[in-house]
C-alpha cells in the first residue's frame, strides 16, 4: 500500500509540471500581446519614437527609432513626418533634406531552458525497476531588428530655389497622416 501511494504522487507530478508550463506559456503570450505593436508616432520613449535636435535657427536633425515590430519604411516615413511637422511648427512652409539615412540594429534573445523529469519505479522480488523521461522546453533564439531613420532638415519660408529636392511641408504632413490614418484617425 505504501508503494501505491508513492506511485500516485509520481503520477500527479507531470500534471503539476504541465500546470507550470501552461502558467508560463500564458504569461509569455500575454506579454507578447502587450508589446506586439509597431512603434507608434510618439516622442521617443522605451519602445522608440521620434526625437530632434536643433542645429541652427532653421536646421534640425530629426530621428525616429522603431521597435522590433516596426518596418524600415515606417521609421523613414515617421522621420519625414516629424520633419514636416517641425517645419510647420516653426513657421516655415518647405524643407529640404541636407542628409538622410536609415539603419537597422539587430539583436538576439534566447529563451531560457527548463527541464522536467518524471519517472516511475516498482520492485519485484529483490530488484527495483524503473524508467524516467526528461522533457526540455525553451532554448529558441529569436532575432530582433530595430529600424531607425535620421534626416538633417533645412527649413524655408516659401519654395526655395535650391538644387535638390525641396518638400512642401503641408503636403508631406497630410500625405503621411493619410497613409497612417488608422493610427491618427481623420486627417486635418
Amino acid at each position: 500500500m505504501v508503494g501505491h501511494r508513492r506511485g500516485a504522487r509520481l503520477a500527479n507530478q507531470p500534471s503539476s509540471s504541465r500546470g507550470k508550463i501552461m502558467k508560463y506559456g500564458i504569461t509569455l503570450l500575454l506579454s507578447l500581446l502587450v508589446v506586439a505593436c509597431a512603434t507608434p508616432y510618439q516622442k521617443s520613449g522605451l519602445s522608440g519614437g521620434f526625437s530632434e535636435t536643433q542645429l541652427a535657427e532653421n536646421v534640425f536633425r530629426v530621428s525616429f527609432r522603431g521597435n522590433g515590430y516596426s518596418r524600415g519604411e515606417r521609421a523613414e516615413d515617421f522621420a519625414l513626418l516629424r520633419s514636416a511637422e517641425l517645419t510647420l511648427e516653426h513657421g516655415y512652409t518647405h524643407f529640404a533634406l541636407a542628409a538622410s539615412g536609415s539603419n537597422s540594429e539587430t539583436s538576439s534573445y534566447t529563451t531560457p531552458t527548463t527541464s522536467y523529469t518524471t519517472g516511475s519505479a516498482y520492485s519485484s522480488g529483490g530488484n527495483v525497476y524503473g524508467n524516467a523521461t526528461t522533457n526540455t522546453y525553451g532554448g529558441q533564439t529569436v532575432f530582433i531588428s530595430r529600424p531607425s531613420a535620421s534626416n538633417t532638415v533645412v527649413m524655408f519660408k516659401g519654395k526655395p530655389d535650391v538644387q535638390g529636392m525641396a518638400f512642401d511641408a503641408s503636403f508631406v504632413y497630410d500625405s503621411l497622416r493619410k497613409k497612417y490614418s488608422s493610427e491618427f484617425g481623420s486627417t486635418k
